[in-house]
């Protein structure tokens, strides 16, 4: 429980939850009356009012038992582990106030004696609160409602002079007092009404402040609950939401999940998980706690109707091994079944288990089944109001939810939906005869997350995510998905070989006309050799031709050459001599 600052004139009572509906606690120097029916809780009230105020505030007190002897409350306390007799040396201090009858009827009776013997411990031992428990039992003895009168109001007035913050516990039945000590509740400053009732076979404690003079207080009925830390109130948090948020991620302990949501859970928030029974969702809080215990962070993993040793079991056969993490103390597992319709006292075991382990990461699997035998709306409250605990203590906590039946109602029993962080949805899908688990993201505060349904796949390898197949219209999984997944395969392989045939043809083709091409340049570099010697034979030949002519007019002793043939041919040289 957090500290709470001491307001001026108030005093902390250490029950939690208490000092917050009252505004810090009970009158401090005033008298504050405690009411309620046969085991209520108005001595456990009373005491660890006494208990707490010695060990945080260093306060002495004085207990006065007008109905139980010292030694059968150092007794009862025990078994919350305040160490009665320990404190009795230093700050408490214990007096058997039991009067006989006989005593009371033997002659005139007063507490003058007592409340003398009691204002010198208080000065002895600088006292600050004294308690009278169960004053109805002196008052009945007196059996004259003067005398009842005067002795209250010597109390009173004794309480006004010393300066001491007084608790006075009185029965009731029901909410109403025996009319002859009504007058208590006006006289005294503050009144606290404690009831206790079965409903449906299941027994409720509740608490009411019905009176606080010189300051506000919370006037609804709280459920209250004793454990084996005493007394504890459940009441709905401060009116201003005020939580540490922080940017860090952690792994949902499924990379594939981790991947949808961005980067997985932001630290401290709250996580559900919904679907009907069998679709894995203690299998993804089990995730989630073994990489959690994988970072070395300290886990409480509580688990209703299900033995701790069977979850560990059933986990190891898709990989998940827990055993490791609880030899090591990083993970606590509780089991425990549901107890009837008070959750009350569950959830305030479930805080006391919180505040043993200090955990960083929580596991409820299944939260539903607290709200077994319950309406939802009457379940929804205490459950939110134990979940903004957790936020308060920064917790990320993954709670599993169940719904009702196979279909893809996304609605949760406790009704918590609404102040998850992160929803995830798990649902089955029913086709052509076989049914497989799908997972879908509902909501995501904060981030970014995929839309996509997913397939969950559970095997001896461990657990996956798989995108789901689309055809016809259907979203396919399973057997059906792996049938489609195995077509296109083969289409593909189908297509790969015929864009090879085509692929060779094209080469040989190809191969084909480079061939024709190299024929067609073979045949057009012999055409342009054949050219070129052609070109040469006849210029070969011009030349021979000439010096043939040369040669012949210079054997004919020709007058000189002649430029050309034919009858028009010119003459050139010198003539000859006559």
């Amino acid at each position: 429980m957090k500290t709470l600052p001491t307001p001026a004139g108030k005093i902390l009572t250490g029950i939690d939850g208490f000092d917050e509906i009252s505004q810090g606690g009970l009158p401090r120097g005033r008298t504050t009356l405690v009411l309620g029916g046969a085991g209520c809780g108005k001595t456990v009230f009373a005491l660890q009012t006494l208990v707490k105020g010695a060990h945080r505030e260093k306060a002495a007190g004085i207990f006065v038992a007008f109905e139980e002897s010292t030694r059968q409350i150092a007794a009862n306390a025990g078994s919350f582990g305040w160490d009665l007799p320990a404190l009795e040396r230093k700050k408490l201090f214990f007096l058997d106030a039991r009067v006989s009858p006989e005593v009371v009827k033997a002659g005139e009776f007063d507490l003058i004696g007592m409340l003398n013997l009691l204002q010198a411990k208080a000065e002895e031992i600088q006292a600050r609160l004294i308690v009278f428990d169960g004053i109805d039992v002196l008052l009945s003895l007196l059996d004259d409602p003067a005398a009842e009168r005067r002795e209250v109001y010597r109390i009173r007035d004794w309480l006004s002079k010393t300066g001491l913050t007084g608790i006075i516990t009185q029965k009731a039945i029901g909410n109403e007092t025996d009319h002859r000590y009504s007058f208590l509740q006006f006289m005294v400053d503050c009144v606290v009404m404690l009831r206790h009732q079965v409903v449906n076979g299941s027994a409720f404690r509740n608490l009411r402040i019905t009176k606080y003079r010189g300051s506000g207080f919370s006037g609804d009925e709280f459920p209250i609950s004793i454990t084996a830390e005493g007394m504890q109130l459940s009441n709905r948090g401060p009116a201003e939401l005020k939580y540490e948020v922080t940017n860090e991620r952690i792994s949902s302990g499924l990379p594939r999940l981790d991947k949808m949501l961005r980067g997985g859970y932001y630290r401290g928030t709250n996580v559900l998980i919904s679907g009907a029974p069998g679709t894995a969702k203690s299998t993804l809080a089990g995730l989630f706690a073994a990489a959690a215990c994988a970072r070395g962070e300290r886990t409480l993993y509580v688990s209703f109707d299900e033995g701790a040793a069977q979850i560990v079991r059933n986990l190891q056969s898709v990989g998940v091994r827990l055993e490791p993490y609880l030899k090591s103390g990083l993970l606590k597992m509780f089991s425990t079944r549901t107890r009837g319709s008070n959750v009350e006292e569950q959830f305030a075991t479930l805080r006391s288990l919180v505040r043993a382990h200090h955990p960083s990461c929580l596991v409820i699997d299944p939260l539903s089944a607290l709200s077994v035998e319950l309406a939802p709306r009457t379940s929804a409250d205490p459950a939110m109001q134990f979940l903004d605990f957790i936020k308060g203590e920064g917790v990320t906590v993954v709670n599993t939810s169940l719904t009702d039946g196979l279909n893809t109602d996304e609605t949760t029993a406790t009704g918590i939906s609404t102040i998850a962080d992160t929803w995830i949805h798990v649902s089955y899908v029913v086709h052509d005869g076989e049914r497989n688990r799908a997972l879908t993201i509902v909501k995501s505060r904060g981030t970014g997350h995929s839309n996509q349904v997913r397939e969950l796949i559970l095997s001896d390898n461990g657990v996956t995510l798989a995108d789901v197949f689309i055809a016809q219209g259907k979203v396919l999984t399973g057997v059906a998905r792996w049938e489609w997944e195995q077509e296109e395969i083969a289409q593909r392989r189908r297509a790969k070989v015929d864009n090879e045939q085509k692929r060779l043809r094209l080469q040989l083709a190809q191969a084909e006309a480079a061939a024709r091409l190299q024929v067609i340049q073979t045949e057009m570099a012999a055409r342009s050799s054949e050219m070129a010697l052609l070109d040469e034979a006849a210029g070969s030949a011009s030349a021979l031709l000439k010096t043939d002519q040369a040669v012949l007019r210079k054997l004919r002793h020709a007058d000189e050459d002649v430029v050309g043939e034919g009858p028009g041919a010119k003459r050139k040289g010198t003539r000859r001599a006559a």
